[in-house]
């Protein structure tokens, strides 16, 4: 690894030609040691030890690229000396973008929602376009460290830069816990370990990187993670794609992969067997109604039926281990009335889903819900499901452009025009992936409708017990009608899954599925690390140094962020064990956040020269508490963390992943109407505005 405390400003050419020499190294590597380990599979390697070794050997080097690159520089420590190519940081901003949300969770969202989870690629590829424009230029030209630094000296005074760090770390840590969570999944899986410790596990190699040497270790480490992401994804989809389709791009012939899946679609609507699923669950569904309707009295009966069944076995000697699951029943039925209802109307949400034709999953290739030309009903299907659309990619768009985390990643380029071709390196980095994306779930929905479909369970293959022993939430595969075969609505597959699973749902060899694991594993690893670094600078730069001590010395204001970055990844890591929601909710909830605290005073702040302090901090208040009531009013898991038992009403049909579209309005209303009531800026945040928007 390069050592950039000695790379000139004025050999940057030669600088960028080393990092080529070293990385095509790494590369090369990488693909020798996949090699390797495809060759040992084939003479009888254990698929124990093809995991550990992808989960050591990656955690390994990035540690390593971490431990050589460790500084106590103030400047290399917060932006990498500002010295990283345009190339090389457009590939770190790449990896730490792509985070467990998309590596892990988006091909499962596409496979699950089908046309839907396109608005993820498109937000998200939207919102570089918009960062690009809006963004990057202006605050690279302001220089400094961190995204609070920019409010503090646009707006004047503490409160701003208070207002700004708080919100980075709480739309940050969101965000890191999910990739924290993906770390869990993915280690476990690979090493067989529990969940809980496979957190720890892989919480090791962050902290490694963003512990010891801050941005500077953390970019030259998301370059080798962005690597390792990219063979991780192509391999397996290529693969797949000749598999069944004899050519190897599958951009080209997926089309004709979703006609097939869409004529399974029809054969799976009406085949008899899929009808019989269906109806049990609808009769389950009726006897959770019938529950929910007389909760105290369904209770007592289930406690009542338990306590018989205990009584009956020990009365007949069954078998200590029949009586031992009967008492853990008996042990897991909700404590009281309260919680009884809790339990009941999550298993109703699920069951009713599982009652729904093809499983609850729409028709892959259907736009929208409803028909516009049907009946009164499916008109307001299609409007609402369209509006939602819309609105979710409203909020990924505007999200992106102002997520703490991708922002401050620019701020390690060398000028403003490095940094607008970083950009331009990072959306087409990204896009690599996001175009083979959609690809990649309709092969894989083929391999499960053709060919998991149907099975006997006698002949299932061992992935589905393996996964679902890492998580049950995960897989579920329970025969309901008593046949022997699976059917459709039998099979319950998380999009968290998808991803990770798609080589062993393939039948491709395992060292291919660790692989794949290994990509996921270095996306969340990415991720988390500039997550980290983030929240512990928002910490010890912003409240710490330039509001409780700023005659505090360099040195020692590293170490402290050093040890609050500690302190954090513990705190994530713990919050993680308790697998609080989806992935995909979680990273969509930081964008809708991100969106609306900050866009709204981040570019009139850079455009407006009318946006005041007052203003500013009213609006980022105002799209902060909107947004985050209509998530916690509306998602069922956070309405429990919260105690609220009934939910609000949704405004206009809008889910709570897109709270960002009324938090980011009303963030903008607030700021523009309390700036015009009080009084202007000063005259140095006029001059901050005209020197950051002069041509450069």
């Amino acid at each position: 690894m390069p050592d950039t405390r000695s790379a000139p400003s004025a050999g940057q050419a030669e600088f960028s030609s080393q990092l080529h020499k070293v990385y095509g190294a790494y590369t090369l590597g990488v693909l020798v040691f996949v090699a390797l380990l495809a060759w040992l599979e084939q003479r009888g390697l254990k698929r124990e030890w093809i995991g550990v070794s992808f989960l050591l050997t990656t955690i390994a080097v990035y540690a390593a690229i971490g431990v050589i690159c460790r500084t106590t520089d103030m400047n290399e420590y917060y932006v990498a000396g500002r010295r990283v190519p345009a190339m090389y940081n457009g590939m770190a901003a790449a990896a730490d973008w792509m985070s467990a949300a998309t590596f892990v969770g988006l091909a499962g969202t596409l496979y699950l929602g089908g046309y839907s989870g396109l608005t993820f690629i498109v937000g998200w590829t939207g919102g570089f376009c918009l960062l690009a424009l809006l963004v990057v230029p202006y605050l690279r030209k302001f220089g400094q460290f961190t995204l609070a630094d920019f409010f503090a000296a646009r707006y004047g005074g503490r409160a701003p830069r208070v207002m700004a760090a708080l919100a980075a770390i709480g739309c940050s840590f969101v965000y890191l816990v999910a990739q924290i969570y993906a770390v869990g999944l993915i280690s476990s899986r690979l090493t067989g370990l529990a969940f809980e410790i496979g957190i720890f596990l892989g919480l090791g190699g962050v902290l490694m990187c963003s512990f010891l040497g801050g941005m500077r270790a953390v970019t030259w480490t998301q370059v080798a993670q962005y690597i390792v992401m990219m063979i991780a994804f192509l391999v397996p989809v290529v693969w797949l794609s000749m598999k069944q389709t004899s050519f190897p791009v599958p951009h080209l012939v997926y089309g004709m992969q979703l006609e097939k899946v869409t004529q399974r679609e029809a054969v799976l609507l009406t085949d008899p067997a899929e009808q019989q699923v269906r109806a049990i669950y609808q009769a389950r569904v009726a006897d959770l109604d019938s529950k929910l309707a007389s909760p105290v009295q369904a209770l007592a009966q289930e406690r009542s039926a338990a306590a018989r069944k205990i009584a009956e076995l020990k009365a007949t000697n069954a078998p200590v281990r029949d009586i031992a699951l009967a008492e853990k029943a008996l042990s897991a039925l909700p404590r009281d009335e309260k919680k009884a209802i809790q339990t009941w109307q999550q298993l109703r949400t699920a069951t009713e889903i599982k009652s729904r034709p093809l499983s609850g999953m729409a028709p892959h290739a259907q736009e929208f819900e409803g028909d516009p030309n049907g009946s009164a009903a499916q008109q307001q299907a299609f409007h609402t499901s369209r509006l939602n659309f819309l609105a979710l990619i409203f909020c990924l768009v505007v999200g992106t452009a102002a997520l703490p985390h991708v922002l401050t990643r620019y701020y390690s380029t060398p000028s403003v025009r490095e940094a607008r071709s970083a950009a331009t390196w990072s959306l087409f980095f990204i896009l690599i992936m996001y175009l083979t994306l959609p690809a990649l779930a309709v092969l894989v929905k083929y391999e499960v409708f053709h060919n998991l479909v149907g099975t006997p369970f006698n002949q299932l293959p061992a992935w589905l017990g393996q996964w679902s022993r890492v998580d049950p939430s995960l897989v579920s595969i329970v025969d309901v009608n008593l046949d022997g075969l699976l059917q459709l609505g039998e099979i319950s597959l998380s999009s968290d899954i998808i991803m990770l699973a798609m080589p062993e749902i393939a039948g491709l060899p395992y060292v291919i599925a660790g692989l794949v694991a290994a990509g996921g594993l270095a996306a969340a690893l990415s991720t988390a690390d500039g997550l980290l670094l983030t929240i512990a600078s928002a910490l010890s730069h912003d409240l710490y140094y330039k509001i409780m001590s700023p005659q505090a010395k360099p040195m020692w204001l590293v170490t402290l962020s050093k040890v609050l970055l500690l302190i954090v990844a513990l705190m994530a890591a713990y919050v993680a064990a308790q697998k609080p929601g989806d992935i995909v909710f979680m990273v969509t909830a930081a964008f809708s956040l991100a969106a609306s605290v900050f866009f709204p005073a981040l570019v009139l702040g850079i455009f407006w020269r009318g946006a005041t302090r007052w203003g500013a901090i009213a609006g980022m208040w105002a799209g902060f508490g909107v947004s985050l009531y209509y998530m916690i009013a509306n998602q069922t898991w956070l309405r429990g963390v919260f105690g609220i038992e009934a939910p609000v009403s949704l405004w206009w049909g809008i889910q709570p992943l897109a709270a960002g579209v009324f938090g980011v309005p009303a963030g903008l209303c607030v700021v523009v109407l309390v700036s015009w009531l009080g009084p202007g800026p000063h005259y140095e945040q006029s001059a901050l505005i005209n020197h950051i928007r002069a041509p450069d």
